[in-house]
């Protein structure tokens, strides 16, 4: 993976780039629509590609393990030939699905034993096996194991966690570095930046992270993880601007799980390059739509005579249909209701960081996001 900065922002850290991977070009800042088990709710891979644009997806290593398993992944060529995306993917190393799995789960130095969700049988996680299952599946962009601490984790607790993320990520790189992809293309490693909401925490876990990418010969960039979990979004910012103060300016950097298209912006303010989120289509199957004016929510009476465009400026599928047919399907429980949803809200996401990309490139990022955020919190 190579990864080039095109065009800084005057104003801020926002900057424009280019990824380039064996499976094609990413232009950034990028947001990833996630596919959790290889496939993205409600959404085939033909309009992901042509009315949501979508350049890169995720896949989430503990659901793929589980099912289909990796036996079948393998047998398949790896994920990309098993779901047929023919795109770059980026899979996490389940070390947040893992840890959520309160009650279930006994963390230990040498990895993290579990219980599946689905039928209750155990499992084990190590550094070493997250990064073959990794291999396995296949995607073009792997991350480390980590262990992501609640947002509201005292310092001792943060600090512990943090020390026992150092410790797997390092075994991560090692086995990592003594391993071969699988499937005639190159992998890239991203460790994660942990430590909470404490500066200092932050600090030497970014630091951490710089020291470990020049032991990684792959081009890669870092992963920003344990934010968007509960803290204040003032808090969050901070902590990005922690890290990112830190982080090599030449190396992609990757935000987990965040946010709202606020969130989106004032992250690419700050230098952050890449994003992912459940919410566009989570909220789009709850019948709530982003768009530049506001979040408007489908099932309103509001909408049930208005025959305008879902946007008139979005994706195809937005301007073929009315808000009063989208509102009718939503009020009928039809399916097509949330598919439309989950496709308006992906399309707006990406069609949101290429608008910044493009201010970016202009050199006038700051005046437009300025023009544009306030607006996009409204409910309309």
């Amino acid at each position: 993976m190579t990864f080039e900065v095109q065009h800084t922002d005057p104003a801020s850290n926002a900057r424009a780039g280019l990824i380039m991977t064996d499976h094609g070009p990413i232009e950034t800042p990028i947001f990833m629509p996630v596919g959790t088990v290889g496939s993205v709710k409600a959404v085939h891979f033909s309009e992901l590609r042509e009315q949501v644009k979508a350049q890169i997806i995720l896949g989430n290593t503990y659901h793929l393990y589980l099912r289909p398993g990796l036996e079948i992944l393998r047998k398949a060529g790896g994920l990309h030939q098993f779901n047929t995306w023919e795109r770059p993917i980026l899979t996490d190393s389940g070390g947040f699905q893992v840890f959520s799995l309160t009650g279930i789960r006994k963390l230990s130095e040498e990895g993290c034993e579990f219980r599946s969700h689905i039928d209750g049988s155990k499992h084990f996680f190590t550094p070493e096996n997250v990064i073959d299952t990794q291999r396995t599946i296949g995607a073009d962009i792997i991350m480390a194991f980590d262990e992501c601490p609640p947002g509201q984790s005292d310092y001792q607790y943060a600090s512990k966690s943090l020390k026992l993320t150092q410790h797997w990520l390092d075994r991560c790189v090692k086995r990592f570095n003594e391993t071969e992809p699988l499937y005639g293309y190159r992998q890239t490693l991203f460790p994660i930046v942990q430590g909470c909401t404490y500066k200092d925490l932050r600090q030497d876990a970014a630091k951490h992270v710089v020291d470990t990418l020049g032991k990684l010969n792959d081009g890669g960039g870092a992963s920003i993880g344990g934010l968007a979990v509960g803290e204040p979004t003032e808090v969050m910012y901070e902590m990005i601007e922690v890290v990112n103060e830190i982080l090599p300016k030449d190396r992609p950097r990757y935000l987990m799980g965040v946010g709202t298209p606020q969130n989106i912006l004032e992250s690419i303010e700050r230098g952050v390059d890449m994003f992912d989120c459940v919410m566009p289509t989570r909220n789009g199957r709850n019948a709530m739509l982003f768009t530049y004016q506001g979040t408007m929510n489908m099932r309103n009476k509001k909408w049930e005579d208005d025959f305008s465009p879902i946007d008139p400026e979005g994706c195809e599928i937005d301007r073929i249909h009315s808000k009063a047919y989208l509102h009718h399907l939503f009020k009928a429980q039809e399916l097509l209701a949330m598919q439309i949803a989950s496709i308006h809200n992906l399309a707006f996401y990406l069609r949101l960081v290429m608008d910044a990309r493009l201010h970016i490139c202009q050199g006038d990022f700051v005046q437009w996001k300025r023009s544009v955020i306030e607006q996009l919190g409204q409910r309309v």
